[in-house]
Order: structure tokens, then C-alpha cells, then sequence
């Protein structure tokens, strides 16, 4: 093998730059999808085991969507056919952005999520007792109420490691942005690649970012499980 390694490029400019705007790319799209896919996921599966027949139709048909539509399919149709279906000023102002296809990617990421949390919603709202859902209502909570202050928070509690998981699915998930033109870390390293021919260093970067950052984000979160552990229901750890 006559590949010559020159980690000390990673530290030079122009490349230095492009990673730390890759890296900083990477985490801001990853956290505002899915701070948008959290609470689009919470209402949809809110909806999902709601009594009107109306509301529970409405969530099984986001679901079945944006959930069944693979991801990278999803942002072409977001890129490229639903600006089609924006009225001409509209569609004229958003095509005149020059962020378009990061929040392209933002809005596919979120919507695809948000399907996926949703079904964990509604498989943790069904983990609760009845007994609980009676409990609230006899105290003279509304419905609304009800979910807002009882039977969601305890939910929550309830779906933590898989919120976790998701998060990371999200973090990952960023990677497909490339293909509509997004320089977050993975599309910045093929560039690096081109640039340099040094493809061994510019991958390792990525996946010590993808690595590093789902150390750290399991880390928080098994501490946020043990501050919120419900006696009686499974923790990590036993």
C-alpha cells in the first residue's frame, strides 16, 4: 500500500473551515428537525389515541405517509415537486432563497420523524393504565388537560429510550441532505476528498463526528432516564 497519510491537512486551511461549518451544519439541522418532529410527533400521536374518530383518521393517514415514503424520496419531493404546488409568488420568493435546500432538508427530516414519534406516542400512551386516564378525569381535568398534565408526561417518561434512539436516527439521518446539495460533515468530507485525494482522513473525521456525538448524546440521555425513572417500569441499567 503506498497511501501517504497526512492527518496535519485536517488542521489547514481551506479544510479545517469546511469541517467546522460541516460540523456546525450537522448539529443545527439535526436539532431544529427534531425539535420540530418532537412536537409534530407528540400532536400526531396525541391524535392517534384521541376518542374523535375524525382526529385518530387524521393521525393514521400522517402516519401511513410520511412514514412509509423512504426518507431520500421524500426530499426530492420536497425539493422539487411540492414548490410546484405553492402559488407563483410564493413558489417565485422560495426559489429566490439561497437556503432552499436546507430547509428542504429540515422539513423532510422533521415530517419523517415526526411519524416515527408518533407511533412511539401512541404505543406509550397505550402502555398506561386506564385506571390513570379515569384518575385524571375524576378530578375535575378536561380532556386537554388531562394529556397535558398527566397522561403526556408520564408518556414521555415511559418512551425515553426510544426518544433516544431516535435522536441519534435524526443525527444520522442528516447525511441523505448531501444529495440535495446540503454541506453538512459527510458532504464536506466527499469535498475534502476531491480536493485532496485524501479520503481515508476526511471520512475518519465523520465518523469521529458521528461517533462522538452519539457518545455524548447517550450519555445525557441515560442521565435524564435516571432522574425520570418511574418506579415499577423498565430503566436502563435493569
Amino acid at each position: 500500500m503506498n497511501y501517504q497519510f497526512n492527518w496535519a491537512m485536517l488542521i489547514t486551511e481551506p479544510y479545517f473551515g469546511w469541517i467546522a461549518d460541516g460540523v456546525l451544519t450537522t448539529l443545527h439541522l439535526a436539532l431544529i428537525a427534531w425539535c420540530i418532529a418532537f412536537v409534530l410527533g407528540v400532536a400526531v400521536g396525541s391524535c392517534r389515541v384521541s376518542g374523535s374518530a375524525v382526529l385518530r383518521l387524521f393521525g393514521g393517514a400522517y402516519v401511513e405517509l410520511f412514514r412509509n415514503i423512504p426518507l431520500l424520496v421524500q426530499l426530492f419531493l420536497w425539493l422539487y415537486v411540492a414548490p410546484q404546488l405553492l402559488p407563483a409568488d410564493t413558489r417565485l420568493w422560495w426559489n429566490r432563497l439561497d437556503s432552499v435546500p436546507y430547509w428542504t432538508a429540515v422539513i423532510g427530516i422533521s415530517f419523517y420523524t415526526s411519524s416515527r414519534i408518533a407511533e412511539q406516542i401512541r404505543a406509550a400512551m397505550n402502555a398506561i393504565p386506564q385506571g390513570q386516564f379515569r384518575a385524571a378525569l375524576s378530578t375535575g381535568l378536561t380532556p386537554v388537560q388531562m394529556y397535558r398534565h398527566v397522561i403526556l408526561p408520564y408518556a414521555i417518561r415511559i418512551m425515553l429510550p426510544a426518544i433516544t434512539s431516535e435522536f441519534l436516527t435524526v443525527f444520522k439521518n442528516t447525511a441523505l441532505a448531501l444529495t440535495i446539495g446540503v454541506l453538512e460533515i459527510t458532504a464536506t468530507t466527499r469535498k475534502i476528498e476531491a480536493w485532496s485525494f485524501k479520503g481515508i482522513e476526511a471520512y475518519t473525521v465523520a465518523s469521529l463526528t458521528y461517533l462522538a456525538t452519539t457518545v455524548a448524546v447517550i450519555g445525557v440521555m441515560t442521565w435524564l432516564e435516571r432522574r425520570l425513572y418511574i418506579p415499577g417500569l423498565i430503566r436502563r441499567g435493569g
